[in-house]
């Protein structure tokens, strides 16, 4: 698991900018509504985006998961419960790198 957890993490990085907005709580936000997202899609669901927040995580998941789709066939012989797993270990990664180890101090900043 570690190895395909790797592979959709380096492509996140490689290719998406979403995860790396100006403030945490816009970081935590995009990195949870585009995962709950894409997730939604990875598991053949149809997610309904009410707000224009959720549009825009809408409009990155599906992205990233048609990249994902194309790029890593061994997703397809994946379970649901496996890639819900899948996607809850990027998000911890995504948050642990974007948010719980940066040392960009802008992050937290109390003017901004």
């Amino acid at each position: 698991m570690s190895e395909k957890i790797d592979a959709l993490y380096g492509y996140v990085q490689e290719r998406c900018l979403w995860h790396f907005a100006s403030r945490v709580w816009d970081r935590r936000a995009n990195i949870e509504g585009t995962i709950a997202l894409g997730t939604a899609l990875l598991l053949g669901e149809t997610p309904i985006a009410a707000t224009p927040a959720e549009r825009c995580y809408l409009a990155d998941a599906r992205v990233m998961v048609s990249d994902f789709r194309s790029r890593f066939s061994w997703l397809r012989e994946c379970r649901p419960d496996e890639i819900k797993a899948l996607m809850a270990r990027l998000q911890e990664r995504l948050t642990d790198i974007a948010i719980t180890r940066s040392q960009n101090h802008e992050l937290t900043h109390e003017l901004y």
